[in-house]
């Protein structure tokens, strides 16, 4: 399992995702989630990963195998013009490993499955995310959605959904994902640290503010301790339901 974010700020875009890999509660390992593509002030792509490892390496490979000699590569995400066509060359690029790797029926290829987060901005366009699913098919961001989750979601849903505001600094959109991604992992041992961050400022095109954030970050103790202890206290503050 795993959790990514990929989320829009009115001043561009902030994605984040774990690093943990697991077959079993005895085997984790580190494995990046993130990947990037960028042409200096012409596009920025990201791309998180989440499913089976070895069918989102093997996607993520023909992406870059594809990607490294442009005029021999057509279509190559370094060429698509929109960031709507690299959505489509992603999930088609995800559809193809996983009919490649499946042949056998519907239970075969929910074995190998994954969903993907592509998001970024292309010269022309605005910077956008999208949700890239098993099929190939996606669904683009909105102002009703604002962000996008895979993986392990639903522990780290309820605060985004409760304090995200689009008007936000990205310093408070990491703090926010932060605490997503603190409440997740102290729910899910299939969820762990490292995380790595990307802070994208629309219009730059280029790869932006990339960090990688571990279990000793002073940072992330700070806010993982004092969102526990604001929770409690906000509990004791709330009414007794008297019976």
């Amino acid at each position: 399992m795993t959790y990514c974010i990929g989320l829009r700020l009115n001043t561009g875009l902030v994605f984040m995702a774990d690093t943990r890999t697991s077959a079993g509660v005895d085997n984790f390992a580190v494995s990046k989630k993130m990947f990037t593509w960028s042409v200096p002030g012409e596009r920025m792509v990201t791309i998180m990963t989440a499913g089976n490892l070895a069918t989102t390496q093997a996607m993520i490979s023909l992406l870059e195998e594809r990607s490294k000699t442009l005029e021999d590569r057509d279509p190559s995400i370094l060429r698509e013009q929109t960031m709507f066509q690299i959505a489509r060359l992603v999930g088609a690029t995800l559809r193809e490993v996983i009919d490649e790797t499946t042949n056998d029926g519907q239970l075969k290829q929910d074995q190998f499955s994954a969903s993907v987060i592509v998001g970024g901005q292309i010269k022309g366009g605005k910077p956008t995310v999208f949700l890239v699913y098993p099929q190939g098919n996606f669904i683009e961001i909105t102002d009703d959605t604002p962000f996008f989750q895979i993986g392990e979601t639903k522990y780290g849903k309820p605060i985004i959904v409760r304090a995200y505001d689009p008007d936000m600094n990205f310093e408070d959109a990491i703090k926010l994902l932060l605490v997503s991604f603190d409440s997740t992992v102290k729910s899910n041992l299939s969820v762990g640290l490292p995380f790595d961050l990307q802070v994208y400022q629309s219009d730059s095109f280029d790869a932006g503010v990339t960090r990688r954030i571990n279990e000793d970050d002073p940072i992330y103790q700070a806010i993982s301790a004092g969102w526990g202890d604001a929770l409690k206290d906000a509990f004791q503050q709330l009414p007794a339901y008297k019976l």
